[in-house]
């Protein structure tokens, strides 16, 4: 059986009962990142932005199992002007070595899932093998459910599954 761990890092709640979820239907463990720095009130919610803006790093805590420990890593974070949010930012630019296979689950209000996945893309030197986004709206009313759940199965899938190897000359890269 693959070892599938889930790490979460949530400002409002949000991300992490989405995470709760996956790990409940999926039977993975879950991690939470944590702020060194509390945000609150209205300064609170401007760092967020400005983290988002100028791609900072706040500094956080990571008390969770250590990731090289399993096959694969779930990373569940809300996005923050239309980017990653800067304490995933800081989670994986810090482990970016200790990583096995990545998949992204995004939570945002409208848009910027992209944006997430392209810049967890840089910073670990690899495209996850699998991304999805919900909205805030799908999450609140419950409709992602099923969504999710098909996410959490096609990880388990894509993580037992061998790599095709095709030579380069069918490669769409190759010259």
């Amino acid at each position: 059986m693959n070892k599938i761990l889930v790490v979460v890092y949530s400002y409002t709640g949000t991300s992490r009962k989405v995470a709760q979820l996956l790990c409940s239907q999926q039977g993975w463990p879950m991690a939470e990142i944590a702020e060194t720095r509390p945000r609150a009130g209205a300064f609170g919610s401007f760092r967020c932005l400005l983290d988002s803006v100028f791609r900072r790093r706040p500094a956080i805590r990571y008390d969770g199992p250590k990731t090289k420990d399993f096959d694969a890593v779930v990373l569940v974070s809300p996005i923050w002007g239309q980017r990653l949010a800067g304490p995933m930012r800081s989670f994986v630019g810090t482990r970016r070595n200790h990583l096995p296979d990545v998949a992204v689950i995004s939570v945002m209000g409208g848009r910027g899932a992209p944006n997430a996945v392209a810049e967890i893309s840089r910073l670990i030197g690899r495209a996850p093998m699998l991304d999805t986004a919900f909205t805030t709206h799908e999450v609140d009313n419950g409709s992602f459910a099923t969504r999710l759940q098909a996410f959490g199965t096609a990880v388990r899938s894509a993580e037992g599954a061998q790599s095709a190897v095709r030579p380069a000359v069918l490669s769409p890269q190759a010259v």
